[in-house]
């Protein structure tokens, strides 16, 4: 290996996916420098961004599933996650190989699926502000602040009155739509396992809240485009007030409001909805359950930067459009990867108006999806030699699980002959 050029050997590697350079560690103690190296991270990664490689969808559900991008076939249950033994675990967000886990507001973690590299979140408890006040809906989400090199959590929990029994019990509630709640905004810090209030909260906070309107469809996990998280204020007809994108720059802690499209009226009301299509931020406008436009926002932060991308509608074997969202182009382009109504993945070409369904095995029947792309990014400035030991312990476990199952088809098949 000495005599092959470094340049050489970083190219080969960086198209590898993360399963094989794992391995590959145990080569040398050179190869293993170069992987464990913060360069070699970053070119592996942004290679695999790029090049669309290495990439999954999970599929979120009650479990956790996986679907490799190429193949779009077969779906993989997540076993080894942190939060696994508890059930009923949430995929809060992905960003850069890293997922954020919640189980409930006490059982928070971040996770590299790929390396199986965890942390469980220091958590600091919601406390409402006063007695008569209840906790109501808990928003969260997950970004990467590229300036001080840390992946940050919000989390904003609302507190409403008792008797307006808006939902109570930690996130599971309705959320309320009163205009009368109060806010507290934390922001967590990977890096330091620290939680940090934010005291300067924007007046149109109060308005976030809409009954259900933030459970449907995970609305209140937080899209991370550009250098911040993004939410939909939801628009109220009744005062005037249209939808609104609310933006938290986890750089400066700072929410601000993000300028939206000029949208096609159609002569019908519309709801919009934010996204995040390979790094750039999108709006989906639909309109009465009829047709979505999804918007794309080219330079973020410019307004003159939207453009409407494509339009979904008049497929036969979807009734309404409840929820749509794109999650990634195909490799060639001329398709799109959609989930619609948290209940299927479909191929759209937008150009021949053509849809097809992706027929999935062995994965959930109703599901909300994550696009996911494999890294060596770390969490723990520990030894990497603690992810090959959790690999072996994980691998044994699967191999006496296999031996046992060998051995009671053995001892099955050798009583029934001798029955």
């Amino acid at each position: 290996m000495s005599k092959i050029p470094h340049e050489i050997i970083t190219d080969i590697f960086q198209q590898l996916p993360v399963k094989s350079l794992l391995r590959f560690r145990s080569l040398s103690k050179p190869i293993c420098s170069l992987i464990d190296g913060p360069d070699f991270i970053k070119v592996h990664l942004y290679h695999s961004i790029a090049a669309k490689s290495n990439h999954s969808v999970i599929l979120k559900e009650w479990d956790l599933f996986t679907v490799d991008f190429d193949t779009l076939s077969d779906a993989v249950e997540v076993k080894h996650h942190p939060l696994y033994a508890a059930g009923g675990t949430e995929v809060i967000g992905s960003v850069n190989g890293l997922v954020f886990l919640r189980h409930s507001e006490r059982n928070l973690a971040v996770y590299n699926l790929s390396t199986r590299e965890w942390k469980k979140c220091f958590v600091v408890e919601i406390k409402p502000p006063r007695r008569d006040l209840i906790t109501g809906y808990v928003y969260y989400g997950f970004g990467y602040d590229s300036v001080g090199d840390d992946y940050k959590v919000v989390r904003m929990a609302q507190f409403v009155r008792e008797d307006e029994g808006c939902g109570g019990g930690g996130g599971g509630g309705g959320g309320g739509g009163s205009l009368g709640c109060e806010y507290e905004v934390r922001v967590y810090s990977l890096k330091n396992d620290k939680w940090k209030k934010i005291e300067d909260l924007p007046i149109c906070l109060k308005l976030l809240s809409k009954q259900f309107f933030h459970v449907l469809h995970r609305r209140g996990y937080g899209v991370f485009a550009g250098h911040a998280l993004h939410w939909i204020v939801p628009q109220r007809r009744q005062l005037g007030i249209r939808d609104c994108v609310l933006g938290f720059d986890i750089r400066n802690d700072k929410f601000f409001e993000l300028p939206q499209p000029n949208y096609e009226s159609k002569g019908m009301s519309f709801q919009v909805d934010v996204g995040v299509l390979e790094g750039n931020l999108c709006v989906m406008c639909n309109y009465e359950h009829a047709c979505v436009d999804v918007w794309v926002m080219r330079e973020y932060g410019t307004k003159e930067s939207w453009c409407k991308m494509f339009s979904v509608k008049g497929i036969k074997w979807i009734g309404a459009f409840m929820f749509l969202r794109p999650l990634i182009y195909s490799k060639d382009g001329g398709k799109v990867l959609l989930e619609v109504n948290d209940e299927k993945l479909v191929w759209y070409d937008w150009k021949n108006k053509h849809a097809k369904v992706v027929k999935i095995r062995g994965g959930p029947n109703s599901y909300g999806s994550e696009m996911y792309v494999e890294s060596l990014v770390r969490i723990n400035d520990g030894d990497r030699n603690g992810w090959k030991k959790q690999q072996e312990i994980d691998e044994e476990k699967e191999k006496r699980k296999a031996d046992r199952k060998k051995r009671d088809n053995f001892l099955s098949v050798g009583f029934k002959l001798k029955l």
